[in-house]
């Protein structure tokens, strides 16, 4: 029997806000000693009363109308009870019936296969603790506990591993396009839970589902869905189809198996009801139009203009369109050089493996975009050669913030274009190696890109390569 997987996301983001949803907490706990940044508030204390985070609210409808969501006028908060030994106030203040936005939509590309992906809600939402399981029992850290967190819902649209890991790398990169999110896995800003089911292939019907907890990796995410639809189909064809389910499983990234943990929960085991100490909403639609306006172009629609503008490859359109500061960095580079493809070149091959190295950012390196474009203008004027360039004085520019003109005056690399000069370099680099002018003369283009880069060598790289090659070519005595 052949099955068809039906999966929806779940995805908690942690806002990039400064203070924690309902206090005045610092909303950064990464590397904290546990336990320290907490008050009455977030702890649950009696008669402690939260206060809404506006810049949260703020965040949270700029990455809405990112997902194309629509706003409500009206919203609310709700209580969402449950025990558990990280959640100090024994419930979750989130949002249920009435949330901050709805109906969204996304679009992913597959395998070159475009497809859409409904989004059910985005809602707001504070988060727990953490627990840490040792020998002994469990350690319980609270600094996390109130962290504003927004939660994305996706209609049951995926149908495989890879379509849930892409569109989860889209939400990643839109929250942190419209500044709502760092989303960053390592500090555990950004974990998925996903509901994973099967069916016979060509039925309509939706069948028990699993809901696999806390993974905070693509790669996990995809591991644990392609580890669940296997279970589930070895299940199915033991029992006859009888599946147990709903299900909550969680993941073991030590044996690459999910495991069983409780039956599922429903809405009606959360017992919502109206948080009795927050207002409802009241929507300002005027500010929610100018957020609208404000919206920068998306990682979606700025790849694709790359590609049909500027005649990018999709590679290159993808790794300078998936950040926003690197993408305007890029921009801001061919607006001072008018040469997007040596952009480009500067920028994924060379700049870009400075930033790996160092494991930073764009906006922590000292080559300006202005001073990347000089360094390609220079380039382009024959002032320096292009191995030059990408060599030695990027990498003085790099280490020091230095101009390039101003490396090239200190150095010496001005690129030689004097045929007089040039021409000596090729004789005597013709009289040296007769093997190779006779390789040329025999057709083994190789031979002269060796006779090029022995004048170049002998020119200590300042000779001008499309002069030293037609010099060469003319010596030689090939047309």
């Amino acid at each position: 029997m052949e099955f068809e997987t039906i999966i929806g996301l779940e995805i908690h983001a942690q806002m990039s806000t400064k203070t924690k949803m309902f206090c005045r907490c610092d909303n950064d706990s990464w590397e904290k000693e546990p336990n320290i940044n907490v008050c009455p508030v977030c702890m649950g204390f009696p008669g402690q009363l939260p206060v809404l985070n506006e810049e949260a609210v703020s965040k949270g409808v700029k990455a809405a109308l990112a997902l194309n969501c629509e706003i409500p006028e009206h919203c609310k908060f709700d209580r969402k009870n449950y025990f558990y030994p990280d959640s100090p106030k024994g419930f979750q203040i989130s949002q249920y019936d009435e949330p901050l936005s709805k109906n969204g939509l996304v679009e992913i590309n597959v395998d070159g296969r475009p497809q859409k992906v409904r989004i059910t809600r985005l809602h707001l939402e504070d988060d727990a603790g953490k627990l840490t399981h040792v020998r002994d029992g469990s350690l319980v850290d609270f600094n996390r506990a109130g962290t504003p967190l927004m939660e994305i819902v996706s209609e049951p649209d995926l149908r495989s591993a890879l379509e849930a890991a892409t569109y989860a790398r889209e939400i990643q990169k839109i929250v942190r396009y419209v500044g709502s999110s760092e989303a960053d896995m390592e500090k555990g800003m950004m974990r998925f839970d996903a509901s994973v089911s099967i069916r016979p292939k060509g039925e309509t019907k939706l069948y028990p589902r699993a809901e696999i907890k806390n993974l905070n990796s693509f790669k996990m995410l995809e591991m644990a869905i392609e580890y669940e639809v296997k279970r589930q189909i070895d299940e199915w064809e033991k029992s006859g189809g009888a599946m147990k389910g709903p299900i909550t499983v969680g993941w073991n990234d030590e044996n690459g198996q999910t495991f069983f943990m409780r039956d599922k929960e429903e809405s009606d085991d959360y017992r919502y009801f109206p948080e009795p100490d927050l207002p409802p909403l009241e929507m300002n639609m005027e500010l929610v139009d100018r957020y609208r306006a404000d919206l920068p172009e998306l990682p979606g629609v700025r790849k694709k203009r790359y590609v049909d503008e500027l005649g990018l490859k999709e590679d290159d359109a993808r790794i300078l369109s998936d950040d926003l500061k690197l993408a305007q960095y890029f921009e801001e580079v061919v607006a001072g050089c008018g040469d997007a493809k040596a952009a480009v070149s500067f920028i994924n091959t060379v700049l870009m493996k400075y930033l790996k190295e160092e494991l930073i950012g764009i906006d922590e390196q000292k080559v300006s975009a202005e001073m990347l474009a000089e360094l390609i203008k220079l380039v382009n004027d024959g002032e320096i050669s292009n191995n030059v360039a990408k060599g030695e004085v990027f990498e003085e520019m790099y280490k020091t913030g230095k101009r390039p003109a101003e490396i090239v005056k200190e150095k010496g690399l001005k690129q030689v274009s004097d045929t007089g000069a040039i021409e000596n370099a090729c004789n005597m680099v013709i009289g040296a190696n007769p093997g190779p002018v006779e390789d040329v003369h025999g057709g083994k283009e190789k031979a002269l890109g060796f006779l090029v880069g022995m004048v170049m060598k002998e020119m200590k790289g300042q000779g001008n390569p499309k002069i030293v090659n037609d010099c060469l070519k003319k010596l030689i005595g090939l047309k």
